[in-house]
């Protein structure tokens, strides 16, 4: 007979009252069997440091933002009110014209501004003139609005729009009166190289800033006169007898001699072309005058009779064709009316009276023109001496010489387009550059009636011609 050994009971394990379903007791124990130990329970765990940290970082983050947006309405604050002073009305009554001089700090450009009135405060000038983002001031001659504020004035000088001068050279100039001119204005600065070749000058109005040289104004008229003629040239007409563009603007001068007025000029042309083609002597005053005194331009006295038949290289009515060069600097309207003159017959043409002349193809019609004018200028009173002029023979020398009887030049064509001048009136032939020449070292632009001069001088007597 078999006897199972009986297993002995399991002992009872600890459980978790967690496990269990049940509440746990913190600081009582469980009832376990008197052989159990007695387990612990868990202390609960401490607080996070990670989270103490972060509410540090936030709470700098914010400071600083507050910081930075007291600090902005600040900056806000303060350039308003630095814009607002910069943008008051200066203490200047009226327009000003300041010079500063080269290499000119700011410093020395406030107290240049606050010596001359246009400012008050320099220190202030020269923060905002250094830190308002502007472009460096520059040296020059600046033109100040009345109260000016102290931004209109750093604008103006860092925008380098200084004052324009002009100067004006009347067509007809020869290149040493030119130089005179530029010698005259104290604007300019510089010596002219060399008195330039005759013709190779535009006669213009020029505008330009203090401190530019007499030279700069000198090359400037040669590569105008250069872009001018090569225009001209290239749309001539086909039938002019001009071989070089140096011909064309020999003739031109004599053309811008001889006549003052726009209308005239391709007609005055015309004759000179007819005469070239018929081989005939040009017979022209003003290059008589040339071929005594050159780039002078002016005898200042009336050509005399013995100097009608003087041989010189420029002399039209000893010698044939063209002269040598240029007797003058032609503008650009006698460049236009040789190039393009007038087709007619004519070949002789004389004063008549009214500012303008009088054409025929003939020398009876010729001779009939000259009464006419000597019947003007007699009436006139004027003393044989006191006019430049060719005074005529009593009769024509040969049948192709027509009687030279006219005075004057073309010195103004103000004074040429004179309807009528006063008894006893003068001319005088190529006077420009003499004390007779009312344009003399005097500058300004002709397209501004306020800076043109009043010339109390009488008009002269219009031109006479072949």
């Amino acid at each position: 007979m078999f006897f199972r050994r009986s297993k002995p009971a399991p002992e009872a394990t600890a459980r978790d009252p967690a496990e269990a379903g049940e509440p746990a007791l913190p600081n009582r124990l469980s009832p376990r069997s008197p052989g159990e130990a007695i387990k612990p329970t868990a202390a609960p765990p401490p607080p996070e440091k990670p989270e103490r940290e972060r509410g540090g970082l936030i709470g700098i983050v914010s400071g600083l933002m507050t910081f930075a947006v007291v600090a902005a309405i600040a900056a806000m604050i303060a350039v308003t009110l630095f814009q607002r002073q910069t943008r008051e009305p200066g203490p200047l009554a009226a327009d000003k014209v300041v010079v500063i001089p080269s290499r000119s700090g700011t410093g020395e450009i406030a107290e240049i501004l606050k010596n001359e009135g246009v400012i008050d405060h320099t220190g202030l000038f020269e923060f905002a003139a250094r830190f308002g983002g502007r472009p460096p001031l520059r040296a020059g001659e600046y033109l100040f609005k009345a109260h000016s504020s102290i931004s209109d004035a750093i604008d103006t000088v860092a925008t380098g729009r200084q004052v324009q001068h002009a100067i004006t050279f009347p067509e007809g100039l020869t290149s040493e009166q030119i130089v005179t001119r530029l010698n005259d204005n104290d604007v300019l600065s510089g010596e002219i190289n060399e008195i330039p070749t005759e013709g190779s000058l535009l006669p213009d109005t020029y505008k330009f800033e203090r401190g530019a040289t007499r030279q700069q104004i000198v090359n400037l008229m040669k590569a105008k006169q250069r872009e001018v003629l090569n225009q001209i040239w290239l749309r001539r007409s086909a039938d002019v007898p001009v071989r070089t563009p140096a011909e064309m603007v020999t003739l031109a001068s004599i053309v811008e001699k001889e006549t003052g007025r726009a209308d005239e000029r391709p007609r005055v042309a015309g004759v000179f072309i007819n005469r070239l083609n018929k081989r005939m002597k040009l017979q022209s005053d003003p290059t008589i005058v040339y071929g005594l005194v050159g780039g002078r331009g002016t005898l200042g006295r009336g050509i005399l009779r013995s100097e009608i038949d003087r041989a010189t290289p420029y002399n039209t009515y000893v010698i044939e064709g063209l002269p040598p060069g240029p007797i003058a600097n032609p503008g650009k309207a006698a460049l236009e009316a040789v190039a393009n003159p007038s087709r007619t017959k004519d070949l002789y043409f004389v004063a008549d009276g009214t500012g303008g002349h009088a054409f025929a193809d003939s020398l009876e019609g010729h001779q009939r023109n000259v009464a006419r004018w000597r019947a003007v200028e007699k009436s006139r009173q004027a003393p044989p001496d006191a006019v430049d002029k060719a005074e005529p023979p009593a009769e024509p020398s040969a049948p192709g010489r027509a009687s030279a009887y006219g005075p004057g030049s073309n010195t103004n064509a103000a004074f040429l387009d004179a309807p009528k001048a006063d008894p006893g009136t003068r001319a005088f032939d190529a006077s420009e550059g003499t004390r007779l020449d009312p344009l003399r070292n005097r500058t300004y632009d002709l397209g501004s009636p306020k800076t043109v001069p009043v010339l109390n001088d009488p008009a002269p007597a219009p031109r006479g011609r072949r």
